[in-house]
């Protein structure tokens, strides 16, 4: 039997009528009552009652963005792209409100986040980027967007893998577009390994995270697949910025002077990669090639030109967009992998003798 509006008032030690009033939001409530009742709401993770609430949902003008840094330009990309298609939404509803969560990669704060929505009756929620690889997390996080699911909300899930598995005959509860990090991956240090490259540095994301999880398999896969060894030396992990590139550049190259190429964990990482080569006094791609992933909106503007790999980042967020306000039908079983595809620019050359 499920959480009851008098299961909360019990908890909040409050009237059935004051959660009803701190829920609707429409009548005054003195704030340490509502702060109560948010809380028991919270923690016996009640549900209002779903036509009720599917009802409201689908009225609702909100529609939430989570994503994990908004001054990453990757996830501004995205952000931007869901935002222009809801703004020009002509369709049932018309244009909807767009509110940008950054979670600073927190688990805590995603899953707060998504409460916070959830009592807001949100019409959709759009989740982007890389995903927390802790199994408990996962499965508080699978919860939390079935209960929203169930209440009516559309949960779109772009840029990370999809969240639970239904079974094959049932209808997924959300929609996927997922990347082919680990296939992009595996393309780029491919690439470089037949360009002649075996001493290849890889400066990985940030520990946890499933897309650093992805993109490390693949760079791994590519490494076996050329006979090429994977020593545990040639790998640093940082965050996905300048200043962790820079570091872990100075790190490989400490621990191998005679690196001939590094892989990023993204455009912005191999920026720094390519200020703590310079600053050794050494040439990209003379003397090291460099690779980033994304293709960020200033790669192709980098000194050199950056080898990277490109997400359909635009493409995504806009698709997103669509599915979040019901406009593009759910792809065949509620996932969809958009394509990353090798860039080759000025940044990678042939090893040096």
């Amino acid at each position: 039997m499920g959480v009851t509006l008098a299961d909360v008032a019990a908890r909040a030690r409050v009237s059935a009528a004051t959660v009803s009033r701190v829920l609707s939001g429409n009548y005054p409530v003195a704030e340490s009552t509502r702060s109560r009742v948010l809380r028991a709401v919270e923690e016996l993770e009640y549900v209002v009652n779903g036509p009720a609430s599917a009802l409201a949902a689908a009225s609702s003008d909100l529609i939430g963005i989570l994503v994990n840094d908004i001054a990453d330009p990757f996830f501004g990309v995205i952000a931007g792209a869901v935002q222009t298609e809801l703004g020009g939404a002509a369709g049932p509803g018309g244009e909807k409100l767009a509110v940008v969560c950054s979670t600073g990669g927190s688990p805590e704060r995603e899953l707060t986040y998504l409460t916070l929505l959830q009592r807001q009756r949100a019409a959709a929620v759009v989740l982007t980027g890389s995903a927390s690889e802790d199994a408990a997390h996962a499965r508080a996080l699978e919860a939390k967007l079935a209960r929203l699911s169930g209440a009516g909300t559309r949960v779109v899930l772009c840029g990370r893998p999809a969240a639970g598995d239904p079974g094959p005959d049932a209808a997924a509860p959300f929609t996927t577009l997922a990347f082919d990090n680990r296939g992009g991956a595996e393309q780029l240090t491919a690439y470089l390994a037949g360009l002649g490259h075996v001493r290849i540095g890889c400066v990985a994301g940030p520990a946890g995270r499933t897309t650093t999880g992805e993109r490390l398999a693949g760079h791994r896969a590519a490494l076996a697949a050329h006979g090429i060894e994977d020593d545990p030396r040639r790998t640093v992990q940082g965050a996905y910025d300048r200043a962790s590139g820079y570091d872990a550049a100075v790190e490989l190259l400490r621990r191998d002077e005679a690196l001939t190429a590094i892989v990023a964990a993204n455009d912005t990482a191999a920026l720094g990669v390519c200020a703590a080569l310079r600053d050794r006094g050494l040439r990209i791609p003379q003397d090291v090639s460099v690779a980033g992933f994304d293709d960020l909106p200033f790669s192709m503007d980098a000194a050199p030109a950056l080898t990277t790999v490109r997400l359909p980042l635009q493409e995504a967020g806009t698709r997103a967009g669509r599915l979040a306000t019901g406009r593009e039908e759910p792809p065949p079983g509620g996932l969809a992998t958009l394509r990353a595809e090798l860039l080759v620019r000025r940044s990678t050359a042939v090893p040096h003798a």
